[in-house]
């Protein structure tokens, strides 16, 4: 079946945005929409987005260089692009037939009150041209793997995109929206946040047909008073919705399940501790080698093995199996899809290195809840010793030092035989705690920071061991994992 692609028109664009055309031809066609001079492609929109370190609109210029079709800009900032002084300079027209030095067509330069607020707006009306069922999936954890299984049980039944990454905020949500231009089925996408109204903005951006929420959890603590506050402002995926809209809710959170009830649609819950729409039962946990469990819907029950690991990603998997139940596909196919997923890289990926050394590499970010689930899949692992290198869990605010010492006393109850620390204070609070809580004071050892760890960690692991590496982005325990990978590579 071919489906035609959404025209990119300059009159429909500036109208979505409720901007002006101030130069250039209202019926060219634009290729696609950029927000880096570095990735556009000739023919598109460069939209010149204001961050808190750069200036969009000083690169337009180098955009029209690169082939840009036609630029957004602030109301008042065009007069500032010289090919367009030049051209006035030399009596040409403000029309579509102007050429500039290489025979191309005049840009089109349509201006706005806000470029983001434009980006925004654009993809909305993409959005709602396309005819796409949007699935949009929130939470303090779980988030990406949720997307992703989502959008594997879909894809043998739907044509389905998925925003990439963690393309997930006010700007990288209305990119991936505007993928929606050829039209897919299904949209599966992740909103994130981390302070009270993003979440909002971006229900109002994508408009979402059925609304996940997987968690509340410490991630991003340091910007709220309590988890309380966190919730309330997870809760704003249940805005704007009616009576035909879905929410996908976790039934063994207390706070989703005490603000659900506000919902205007649908709920479907999903859990493993409480009754729900979607349960897992008979869970056994694998260690490195996955999970099994017995899940009962209301289209009946199966049994479920799946390589991802530990409880966190069962409840994620529960939550994707509601996604697709809901939209028709059989719970058949969601078990073979289960028994075949892989995580998403550096969450949870198992490595294995030809020295006998097995890695947990689930390096991409890290926060209380995450950290000890990802202890509990070590301490369910045969090894010969179980090695963590925990790096600090920021954003945590005036409680960062309390909630490492609850994941050194974590790592402590789960048998970690060799904890490297990696970070400034809190990390040697964590380090200290799981001493307190019993572990040798020589199986301890912290670092300032992760290129010490990682040597530490390429000098100590040996054939046998299983090494967890994890800890949030800006301390970059993926270089611990890229080193054990390389050094043992070295050595044969």
């Amino acid at each position: 079946m071919v489906v035609s692609e959404i025209p990119l028109t300059a009159s429909w664009v500036a109208a979505e945005m409720d901007g002006a055309i101030t130069a250039g031809d209202e019926t060219r066609e634009f290729g696609g929409v950029s927000i880096d001079t570095r990735t556009l492609k000739a023919g598109d929109l460069f939209i010149a987005i204001r961050g808190d370190r750069f200036d969009g609109a000083e690169f337009a210029a180098s955009a029209i260089d690169a082939g840009a079709a036609g630029v957004v800009l602030p109301r008042g900032r065009s007069g500032s692009l010289s090919v367009f002084a030049n051209a006035a300079a030399d009596g040409r027209s403000a029309g579509g037939g102007w050429s500039g030095e290489r025979g191309r067509l005049q840009p089109v330069v349509i201006e706005v009150d806000d470029t983001t607020a434009a980006l925004q707006a654009l993809a909305h009306g993409i959005r709602r041209e396309s005819g796409t069922r949007v699935v949009a999936i929130t939470g303090s954890a779980g988030k990406t793997t949720t997307k992703e299984v989502a959008s594997d049980f879909l894809e043998g039944r739907y044509r389905v995109v998925r925003n990439r990454g963690n393309f997930n905020n006010h700007i990288g949500l209305p990119l991936s929206l505007i993928e929606l231009r050829q039209r897919p089925e299904i949209a599966v996408v992740e909103l994130g946040m981390n302070h009270a109204g993003e979440i909002s903005t971006l229900v109002r951006v994508a408009r979402p047909d059925l609304r996940v929420w997987t968690n509340v959890g410490e991630a991003h603590l340091g910007f709220f008073a309590s988890l309380d506050a966190i919730a309330d402002a997870k809760a704003e995926i249940l805005e704007g919705a009616d009576a035909s809209t879905v929410l996908v809710a976790n039934a063994d959170d207390e706070r989703i399940a005490a603000r659900m009830r506000s919902f205007r649609g649908r709920v479907v819950t999903f859990g493993i501790a409480r009754d729900a729409d979607i349960r897992a039962s008979r869970f056994v946990d694998r260690g490195i080698e996955g999970t099994t469990a017995r899940v009962t819907t209301p289209h009946g029950s199966v049994d479920i093995a799946t390589p991802l690991v530990g409880w966190g990603n069962l409840a994620n998997i529960l939550a994707a199996t509601a996604v697709a139940l809901e939209l028709g596909v059989p719970l058949a196919s969601v078990a073979e899809k289960a028994a075949q997923l892989r995580p998403a890289s550096h969450r949870g990926e198992i490595v294995r290195l030809s020295s006998g050394i097995t890695i947990v590499d689930d390096s991409y970010n890290a926060n209380p809840t995450a950290t000890k689930a990802a202890l509990a899949v070590l301490a369910g692992s045969r090894a010969s010793r179980r090695i963590a290198v925990i790096g600090e869990m920021l954003e945590l605010g005036d409680r960062a030092a309390e909630l490492h010492e609850g994941v050194g006393r974590a790592a402590a109850n789960a048998g970690v035989d060799l904890l490297l620390a990696v970070g400034g204070g809190p990390a040697m609070a964590l380090a200290d705690a799981a001493v307190r809580a019993g572990m040798p004071r020589a199986s301890v050892r912290h670092f300032a920071t992760i290129d010490e760890a990682a040597d530490a960690a390429v000098a100590l692991v040996r054939a046998g061991d299983v090494v967890l590496v994890k800890g949030s982005r800006g301390v970059k325990t993926d270089r611990v994992v890229e080193r054990l990978k390389s050094a043992r590579s070295e050595r044969g």
